[in-house]
């Protein structure tokens, strides 16, 4: 199982809070661009610029750190970049309460993820589960 350090998770986490808050703060829709071509590197080139930056101030070797699940932070990321982008397109139609809306859940996602509790994990646990639950009736 590959893995992620959570401190380099949670500055990713706080980087997404900090973007979806600016954008809100602001309503200057340039605010998420930069969260929107990180999560696209991150998911179709397995780069994410935040968290290769990050690791140059991790003081102790990567494996001593608590890890995070790779692919559950590629569902997590997922999740937040689909955000971002309905939030910038309902901006772009006109649509600002859309917009500010899928902004909201972005922030309040990862500030909630930052204090411990990963609201992505828990609808990727439930997701699988359901997937499983559903297998059976097949069975």
């Amino acid at each position: 199982m590959k893995s992620i350090p959570r401190p380099l998770v949670r500055i990713n986490q706080s980087f997404i809070a900090l973007s979806a808050l600016l954008y809100l703060i602001s309503s200057q829709v340039y605010f998420l661009i930069l969260p929107i071509v990180f999560g696209i590197s991150s998911l179709v080139l397995n780069y994410n610029p935040i968290i290769e930056f990050s690791k140059k101030f991790l003081k102790k070797p990567k494996n001593e750190y608590v890890q995070e699940d790779v692919a559950q932070q590629r569902f997590n990321q997922m999740l937040a970049l689909t955000m971002f982008v309905l939030s910038f397109i309902s901006y772009y139609l006109n649509i600002q309460w859309l917009s500010v809306t899928f902004a909201i859940m972005v922030f309040l996602a990862s500030t909630i993820a930052v204090l411990g509790f990963c609201i992505g994990c828990f609808i990727h646990y439930q997701f699988n589960m359901w997937k499983y639950r559903r297998s059976l009736l097949k069975a």
